[in-house]
């Protein structure tokens, strides 16, 4: 019983580490796409 617990508690916490992972990498490629699609000089 113990060790099922720990094992949810585990998968949880990878679970949040995961979602944090995955919104900071679409953040930063958000702001990477909006530096390359709008800092450049218009012609």
């Amino acid at each position: 019983m113990n060790a099922m617990m720990e094992g949810g508690g585990m998968m949880l916490g990878m679970g949040i580490v995961g979602l944090l992972s995955v919104i900071a990498l679409v953040l930063l490629i958000a702001a990477l796409v909006k530096y390359l699609f709008f800092s450049r000089p218009k012609q």
